[in-house]
């Protein structure tokens, strides 16, 4: 008799319960030791429980129901029997006694519990919720085990042990082995990923040679700034640092993007890292960097899509039909969100953990990392990469322009002792870089609350080009239609991720060609925090609404960058709230600290950094939110951490915009970095308040209007007007 572990789909036939465990096991046999030799502490156990998982991960579908299904006899959207409660009774057992595999298989499908309401549920504990199930389960494993035996080689023996180190992220480590085998063969399975992939090396030495010779063409050196980019590029790359952490604080426009590359790229080859990991802050960013390596990192003959990585947004799917779309960490080099980056870290969820294991023995670059994540969710952020800097091998460098550093900050180190962090350029760099910010802007600013028609007549006043940022994606839409429409389209652009990547770049690279011509000057950009950080922009002035002291400073460094105007101004302003234009509510108490620099005249610094965060922390108690996840942690709670932490507050869908990729994506015929670069990101209650129609599990159709000005908040602008909500001039 034949048993099977996927139904026929599509015209391709039931898979083998035999063919998919072993192929689990072959892909676990191949890169669990990559993985393990990283583990400093418990890479061995690892590897042998990842192994020990996949043997018995799915023996609950040789149950004979499950069988009709799975064999195409019987038609239904789900197995009618829990399958996984079967490997989970199995581990339980006093005979192959398992816990950590146990609590994985259980986690497969459903993700990592909280650990305190399981241990209420006593000798139910890790089992399915429901009893008829477990009875069942209790009656069929000897049967079951029975024909697995027959159908599967024999594993080795597992001994039931608990890791040495941090047991959290070990078990997220571990469901991640075991889930990303698992979903990679149902993939393959199915049609959807090749048979056969080939893992591309880093090679650090032969990009940080390719990267020193698009260095040197970059410039000459005979000008006093670019002289000083080259000493800082060397400096970086030549740094001599031992710990696992490390900071760069560096100047606006000194040229971070390659020196850090440099600097993680030798550290890699010293250290024997497998992959590099940028980390910033904004999706805009990412285009411009990515836009860089991949000129300055690629070697003859390679793809550099496969080379360096480009992941705009979370897209993780737990459905059987989508799994093909979530965007995985199989490149050398990744660059990513601080949102996928993090949120990753703190998840319980299989296909979101499922990348996770890529990342020990990574170098990471924390772009602008005073902006990566509010500031609530620090401490526990601190602890995973001391985590995995200490346990896991990997290397981390902190930089920014305005670089604050929290973890010298109390309530941050929690438990941790406030480390000195090394530096990887020395005081007397720093402080001649510092040199070109001085008086490069003047910072004013204006608190009284301004409608539309006032800002809009108050600005234009100001010599441009114009950079505005706002607090919310809808606040820069409203205002860069409003502004089209009175002053023109041609004096009017926006920037927002209510654009897709694809149109996010094309209106950047349109921005800088316009920024280039000198005689092009009565114009404005309206746009997000999206372009307040690292983008290699010059405008003649700035304004940035209330909000972040470091928001303020990263913004300032797309005003006036090479010193060219004498008088460039940074703008702080205020706007009255309408139904239209709504206040962005996580900014409150950052700006209640930032007013308060400028109502009692202190100037703006860029050392009042640590101080900002230091007061927002003790304000209303912020403290006791970090406590609380912490806490939860300690507790082995993993639904309540993914829960609470949230690097944007509200849940998110992914929207496909454009309708003949929506056709490509039923049909199949799309990856995961077609869906990034053609879909955004917009709230899930925002979705189904517009009645959004759902194509696929997780993914949403667009069908209201989307421009490649205002992106798909011209749909909703269009949509308010016609309500009446508010009066566009």
């Amino acid at each position: 008799m034949s048993y099977f572990a996927h139904s026929p789909k599509n015209g391709i036939p039931p898979q083998t319960y035999t063919a998919h465990i072993n192929a689990v096991i072959k892909r676990l046999k191949e890169y669990m030791p990559i993985v393990a030799k990283y583990g400093r502490i418990d890479g061995a156990l690892l590897q042998s429980l990842a192994e020990a998982s996949a043997y018995r991960h799915d023996l609950g579908k040789l149950e004979k129901e499950n069988q009709r299904v799975l064999s195409g006899e019987k038609s239904a959207r789900k197995l009618p029997y829990h399958h996984q409660d079967a490997g989970v009774a199995h581990y339980l057992s006093d005979e192959h006694f398992c816990l950590i595999a146990a609590v994985i298989i259980s986690a497969h499908h459903k993700g990592l519990p909280n650990f305190r309401a399981e241990g209420e549920r006593e000798e139910r504990i890790f089992r399915d919720h429901d009893d008829e199930v477990v009875e069942k389960t209790n009656m069929l494993l000897p049967e079951l085990n029975r024909i697995h035996d027959n159908l599967v080689t024999k594993g080795p023996p597992v001994d039931d042990l608990m890791p040495k180190g941090d047991v959290p992220v070990f078990l997220r480590l571990l469901l991640s082995c075991l889930v990303d085998a698992d979903h990679t063969n149902t993939a393959v399975n199915y049609g959807n990923y090749p048979q056969n992939e080939t893992t591309i090396s880093l090679r650090p030495a032969a990009r940080l040679e390719s990267l020193d010779s698009y260095v040197t063409k970059l410039s000459d050196g005979t000008d006093n700034r670019d002289a000083l980019r080259r000493e800082m590029y060397n400096a970086c790359r030549n740094s001599n640092i031992e710990e696992s952490i490390s900071s760069c604080d560096s100047p606006v426009g000194t040229g971070k993007t390659t020196a850090v590359m440099a600097h993680l790229l030798n550290q890699a080859q010293k250290r024997g890292l497998r992959r590099i990991f940028v980390v910033l802050p904004f999706t805009s960013i990412i285009q411009q960097s990515v836009r860089v390596y991949r000129k300055a990192l690629v070697l003859p003959g390679e793809n550099p899509e496969e080379i360096v990585a480009e992941l705009h947004h979370r897209a993780d799917f737990e459905s059987e039909d989508v799994r093909h779309l979530s965007s995985l960490w199989r490149a050398p080099i990744i660059v990513t969100t601080a949102v996928t980056f993090f949120e990753t870290l703190s998840s319980k969820s299989p296909s979101t953990l499922r990348r996770l294991h890529e990342l020990p023995g990574s170098a990471v670059f924390v772009d602008e990392a005073h902006a990566a994540l509010p500031v609530k969710l620090l401490p526990i952020a601190w602890h995973w990469m001391n985590i995995f800097a200490d346990e896991w091998s990997c290397y981390w460098v902190m930089a920014s322009g305005s670089l604050c550093r929290f973890w010298q900050i109390e309530e941050i180190a929690q438990s941790r002792t406030a480390k000195e962090i090394p530096e990887i350029i020395g005081v007397d760099l720093r402080s001649r870089l510092s040199v070109f910010e001085q008086k490069r802007i003047t910072y004013k600013s204006d608190l009284q609350p301004k409608c539309i028609v006032d800002f809009m007549s108050w600005i234009s006043t100001i010599p441009g080009p114009r950079l505005i940022i706002l607090n919310t994606v809808q606040t820069a839409a409203v205002l860069a239609d409003a502004y089209s429409n009175r002053f023109g389209r041609e004096r009017t652009e926006h920037l927002s991720t209510a654009l897709t990547p694809k149109d996010r770049e094309d209106t950047l690279e349109r921005v800088r060609n316009r920024l280039k011509n000198e005689d092009d000057s009565d114009w404005s950009l309206f746009a997000t925090s999206c372009a307040e950080a690292g983008l290699d922009l010059s405008f003649r002035n700035g304004f940035r609404e209330l909000g972040a002291l470091v928001s303020l400073l990263q913004a300032a460094g797309r005003v006036n960058r090479k010193n060219k105007y004498f008088d460039a101004k940074m703008w702080t302003f205020v706007l009255a709230q309408d139904n239209m234009l709504k206040s962005n509510p996580g900014l409150q108490d950052a700006a209640i600290i930032l007013r308060g620099y400028f109502e009692k005249s202190i100037d703006i610094d860029p050392k009042l950094s640590t101080d900002s965060m230091h007061k927002e922390i003790r304000l209303h108690g912020v403290s006791r939110v970090f406590s609380k996840l912490l806490t939860h942690e300690e507790n082995w709670d993993f639904e309540n951490i993914e829960d609470q932490f949230n690097v944007i507050e509200s849940d998110t869908c992914i929207a496909i915009v454009d309708q003949d990729f929506c056709v490509r994506i039923r049909n199949g015929n799309a990856d995961w970095k077609e869906l990034q670069r053609n879909s955004v990101q917009i709230a899930r209650y925002k979705l189904k308040e517009l009645n959004i129609p759902m194509i696929m599990p997780d993914i949403y159709q667009w069908n209201l209007l989307y421009n490649n000005f205002l992106g798909y908040m011209a749909g909703i602008v269009k949509l308010k007007k016609f309500e009446g909500e508010v009066l566009i001039i």
